[in-house]
């Protein structure tokens, strides 16, 4: 197993799914590709030790995916597993394009409008069917900023720093 800050978060294991040990996952990411390419899977819960399995196969199912897992066949065997956080190790993330950032690294960011104006910190990603939504908590209020090219003006992952350009009306929701 690679080293603990090479893992990234990717789901979580919210049950299980029939009888055959197979496990259902709320993908932080929706992306099923980096799983289905991955050979292993390393759980993590609260208090536990980390725990790495082989990957039988991954679909999708329901908005999430089910997860089969070569050591277990029968439910008994996974009910363990269910709400721990599930990883996988950086080396088997796709490498990113410009302007595109793991939801990991945006978590936690300072936002402020292109006029100077600070916003709050990102706290928390959520997708819809066209662009991600990236929820800014500030001291009163909370923004829904949508993550299109027309108000993301930059972002500074070292600087911890996201900078938009807010679309009409956007900031008084």
């Amino acid at each position: 197993m690679d080293h603990l800050d090479d893992l990234v978060p990717v789901g979580k294991i919210t049950g299980t799914h029939g009888i055959k040990g197979l496990l259902k996952v709320y993908s932080f990411s929706g992306n099923l590709q980096s799983l289905q390419n991955a050979k292993t899977v390393v759980f993590r819960s609260k208090g536990s030790a980390l725990r790495e399995y082989a990957i039988r196969s991954v679909s999708a199912h329901a908005g999430g995916f089910i997860l089969a897992l070569e050591e277990f066949s029968d439910i008994n065997q996974v009910l363990f597993l269910v709400g721990s956080e599930l990883c996988l190790n950086q080396s088997q993330l796709p490498e990113l394009e410009d302007d595109e950032y793991y939801w990991r690294d945006l978590i936690g960011l300072a936002v402020f409008t292109d006029q100077g104006l600070e916003l709050g910190k990102i706290v928390d990603i959520f997708e819809t069917g066209s662009s991600d939504i990236y929820v800014v908590r500030g001291t009163s209020k909370e923004y829904l900023i949508p993550a299109i090219a027309d108000v993301i003006a930059g972002v500074d992952i070292l600087g911890r720093r996201m900078t938009i350009t807010p679309l009409d009306g956007l900031l008084d929701l």
